[in-house]
């Protein structure tokens, strides 16, 4: 019996201004069954499924879908020709309502009258919910949605338009663990159903778990596909970098002191964190483990000064500190890497060299308001150069230009010229690829080599073992225990997590 494919690329080739992002690409896609998509940032996959969607025309090569000569010319060609694309970044209004979002293209209309009918929208609207398991009113706006509730609200826009081939592009990013697993569970009934589906992601224990066939890009190129059971995560790993990464993680060189470099006392903000007490030594990396809603991420913007505390304090150096402030904070040469660094973290459209240089410009002021420009370069050009930042001209090219391992570079470069002692990272490698993510590991085990104190925080639990000396778990903004690397254990540490407490009790 010959294979079934739905889609067949031919020799997709495509550049930017020259340059070659998609080379001699070729492969099929069998009808009914879940595609894995990986390879670096940089390699071509967005661009691969960006021409499958209608958003960039490709140079050379065809596409046959359905046995049909395709070339969409855009989105809506390709929603027409039943392709549905559920970006990484969420492509909903969030002032309008699910229901509006659902039919922003195609509204019923009264028959021969320009008038919306819109009790079938809102039924229509309440069946597509229904099929992803979102119970809301379709009236809802989406800016009142979570951010695992968007993502629905996305794939019941795609099953609104009949589509046979669903595209997911790094879709669990945003998502809490029980959102994902909900995610998971739909995806395994469109499956059933018989769509086919496209799944793009960094999290390659996720692309074992829900994928039929597995492809490869490697540098434009397709440099393996075939049967996903043909691959392990080690083999996936050496196929998307080119080269074997012995050890994802880098070891530990050197042991925590015994002397601390901060201490949280008995920190408390109602409704956010309650008599949280947290000792970070020198040389040490600890990471801070619980689901989402714990309180671990306000718990670094309470420390680093972005919202006050109500009541116990923090002891930095030795020095303590009733309230704090981040002009404060970066005094004390304390750095913060926030988990959303598109919007937070960068100034995308500035450019690489002055990103790198916004936290330390004080440090180069001199009399009169003037700056040291030539010592300020000189010291980004080396931070560049030491973390080894992808860029042509760090001086001229706009951060958003860079691929996200090269974007969380930058971040860590901006905090790392004002020579950290204390650094704070939330979600470190959050939509990089395994490649950048070794190199950053490397550098947060370089900062902590250097007597600073590293403070992790993860939704990755493999990620926390594989680099910290210690964990701590949240849960409901408490302390609720830790664990040091002789006692790592993953199913412990996740059932510690997924307790209920209330009030400091286990119900």
């Amino acid at each position: 019996m010959m294979d079934d494919k739905i889609l067949q690329f031919e020799g997709i080739n495509k550049s930017f201004f020259g340059v070659p992002v998609l080379k001699q690409v070729s492969f099929g896609i069998e009808r009914g069954h879940i595609l894995g998509l990986i390879g670096e940032n940089g390699a071509g996959k967005s661009t691969l499924v960006n021409i499958l969607g209608g958003v960039v025309p490709l140079d050379h090569g065809e596409m046959i879908l359905n046995e049909k000569k395709y070339a969409p010319k855009n989105p809506a060609d390709a929603t027409r020709a039943g392709v549905a694309f559920i970006h990484q970044e969420l492509n909903l209004f969030t002032n309008l309502s699910i229901a509006e979002n659902l039919f922003i293209n195609d509204f019923p209309t009264q028959p021969f009258l320009p008038f919306i009918k819109r009790r079938d929208v809102n039924s229509r609207s309440m069946e597509y919910l229904k099929l992803v398991d979102l119970k809301v009113s379709p009236q809802t706006l989406v800016e009142k949605l979570s951010p695992g509730e968007r993502q629905l609200v996305e794939v019941a826009k795609a099953l609104s338009t009949d589509s046979s081939i669903i595209i997911f592009d790094e879709p669990t990013t945003s998502l809490t663990t029980r959102e994902t697993e909900r995610l998971f569970d739909i995806i395994n009934r469109l499956h059933q159903a018989g769509k086919t589906i496209i799944y793009i992601s960094h999290i390659l224990a996720d692309i074992i778990r829900l994928t039929d066939d597995l492809a490869v890009l490697r540098d434009g190129e397709l440099v393996a596909a075939g049967s996903i059971k043909d691959f392990s995560i080690n083999k996936m790993i050496s196929l998307m970098v080119g080269r074997d990464i012995d050890q994802l993680y880098p070891d530990r060189k050197k042991k925590p002191s015994q002397d601390s470099v901060m201490e949280v006392k008995h920190l408390t903000k109602p409704g956010i964190v309650h008599d949280i007490n947290l000792t970070l030594h020198k040389s040490e990396i600890l990471g801070l483990f619980g689901l989402m809603g714990s309180g671990r991420s306000e718990l670094a913007q309470i420390i680093f000064g972005i919202e006050p505390f109500d009541q116990g304090e923090l002891v930095i150096h030795g020095g303590k500190v009733e309230q704090t402030s981040p002009p404060e904070s970066i005094k004390r040469k304390m750095g913060f890497v926030t988990e959303n660094r598109r919007e937070e973290g960068l100034m995308m459209t500035a450019s690489v060299a002055n990103n790198l240089a916004l936290v330390s410009l004080p440090a180069y002021e001199r009399l009169a308001n003037t700056l040291n420009e030539k010592g300020l370069k000189q010291a980004v050009q080396d931070v560049s150069t030491r973390l080894q930042i992808k860029s042509s001209n760090i001086e001229k090219n706009e951060v958003k230009g860079l691929s996200g391992g090269n974007q969380q570079k930058v971040v860590l470069g901006k905090w790392l010229l004002n020579n950290p002692n204390i650094l704070i990272v939330d979600e470190p490698t959050r939509g990089v690829d395994v490649g950048a993510k070794h190199e950053i590991y490397t550098i947060l085990n370089k900062i902590a080599d250097e007597d600073a104190g590293v403070l992790i925080i993860s939704s990755e639990i493999e990620e926390l073992m594989g680099v910290c000396d210690r964990i701590v778990v949240m849960g409901y903004g408490e302390m609720l225990g830790s664990f040091t690397r002789e006692e790592f254990n993953k199913e412990e540490i996740l059932r510690m997590a997924f307790r209920e407490y209330h009030n400091g009790k286990e119900n």
